[in-house]
């Protein structure tokens, strides 16, 4: 579960914990970079490309969900999404955020 700090529930406290990290990386097809590479000279969207960057920020995203359910947090802040670029025959994306836990509420009384 990836929340903000916005979203959050205002009456429950948080411990941030580690920051975790998560890195997919998708291979394109050379007869597919071929193809955009032709488009490329002549301008234009590179669909191929901008499809395999959505796939590999959701598998990180996923990645960095199970990893934060692993090691017994309740979610992750701070998202944040670093350098998705396309690399030679693919596309790589890395994701981090620190886990979070509620904190367990008190008896005051």
């Amino acid at each position: 579960m990836f929340q903000n700090m916005y979203t959050l529930p205002p009456e429950r406290e948080i411990e941030t914990g580690e920051l975790i990290v998560a890195v997919a990386a998708s291979a394109a097809s050379v007869v597919r970079d071929m193809q955009q590479g032709i488009k490329n000279l002549m301008g234009g969207n590179l669909e191929h490309y901008e499809k395999l960057l959505a796939v590999a920020v959701e598998r990180a995203l996923q990645k960095l969900d199970e990893e934060v359910q692993l090691r017994g947090y309740d979610g992750a802040v701070g998202v944040r999404l670093s350098h998705p670029s396309v690399v030679e025959g693919g596309v790589e994306v890395v994701v981090m955020a620190n886990g979070f836990r509620y904190r367990k509420p008190t008896d005051d009384k």
